[in-house]
């Protein structure tokens, strides 16, 4: 491995949502190091942490229809029958639902888990509960995108939580998504719901640590071979 290749992988790429916020918190670190050290110190520090949390790095995402991939980083908290989202309008029947909680520390970049048309997207308004409440998903503010893949209708839901205040969604309806592809990001905190139709096999269980276009969560089929991957 070259000495390029080395610093590359020492330096996670940061998205470009973050620029904003990291440029504010290292402006204010300049000021506070006018008035005290110990304050530039604290201030250097959180912009360390601003730009650790917006880090986008690459993933290698298993590419088999058959394979539901994790849409954040995470700790899976919930995996098991639920209603989706009313606005989504899917029914009030029960999909298998799968849930994947982020702390300030995860990477917040979320990614498609499967490839499809992306059918709908509804933005909800709502509280800001702890994202771990399982109430949160009826609750809290949320955007849910529904795509039509080739195993048919799922749903992801981008939960809001508890410092959370921002959602962003850079698809849109009507438009085609690749596995593994970015596709919005949780300021601060929050969750992602995987809603699935009752064919889906849950591949994780609750407590497992999920990795963003990387983790299988669930599967289509019992007998899905070695993937290949993708990059990206």
């Amino acid at each position: 491995m070259s000495l390029v290749d080395t610093v590359k992988n020492v330096f996670v790429p940061v998205h470009r949502e973050g620029y904003p916020f990291i440029g504010a918190f290292a402006a204010a670190t300049i000021v506070l190091g006018f008035f005290s050290i110990n304050l530039f110190w604290v201030g250097l520090i959180l912009t360390a942490w601003c730009a650790y949390f917006f880090r986008d790095p690459p993933r290698v995402t298993p590419v088999d229809d058959r394979l539901v991939i994790s849409p954040a980083d995470g700790v899976v908290s919930a995996v098991g029958p639920a209603v989706p989202p009313r606005e989504l309008g899917l029914g009030t029947a029960e999909m298998t639902r799968i849930s994947v909680f982020m702390n300030v520390f995860s990477c917040h970049v979320n990614r498609s888990p499967v490839r499809g048309r992306i059918t709908r997207i509804e933005h909800r308004p709502g509280k800001f509960l702890n994202a771990e409440l399982d109430k949160a998903s009826s609750e809290n503010e949320r955007n849910g995108l529904v795509i039509y893949s080739p195993n048919g209708t799922i749903a992801v839901v981008q939960i809001a939580g508890l410092v959370a205040r921002r959602i962003v969604c850079w698809s849109d309806a009507e438009s085609n998504i690749t596995v593994g592809e970015r596709f919005g990001l949780i300021r601060f905190g929050s969750r992602v719901d995987v809603f699935l139709p009752p064919e889906a096999a849950p591949r994780v269980a609750v407590g497992q640590t999920a990795v963003a276009g990387e983790t299988v969560i669930a599967e289509f089929g019992g007998d899905a071979a070695t993937p290949l991957v993708r990059i990206g």
